[in-house]
């Protein structure tokens, strides 16, 4: 199963750090996605893209994981010459992740 098969997510940036938040569109596959949508999978999906830190908050409150990905946009929109500055497709790739059965 993949995530797209439950949850939604946003996408995000500031300089060069960007965001992507995750949360189910049923809030009863909220605990299945906090035990298996982890940083490692982050960090495997997105390879050199994050050249830094990859940082997971939980929100329990709103059901929602938000991953905080430093250097991240070569620079930002200002100073990247990457194709997707902002990030915007960033929530693709995490939509994207095989989750385990």
């Amino acid at each position: 199963m993949k995530v797209y098969d439950i949850a939604m997510a946003r996408s995000g940036d500031k300089t060069d750090t960007s965001n992507v938040a995750v949360w189910p569109y049923d809030d009863a596959d909220w605990e299945y996605l906090r035990e298996n949508l982890t940083v490692e999978k982050i960090r495997e999906r997105f390879g050199s893209l994050v050249q830094g830190t990859i940082t997971r908050y939980e929100l329990p409150n709103i059901c929602t994981l938000n991953f905080v990905m430093t250097a991240a946009l070569r620079g930002g929109v200002g100073m990247g010459l990457t194709a997707d500055p902002h990030g915007k497709a960033y929530q693709t790739l995490v939509l994207d992740i095989e989750l385990d059965d």
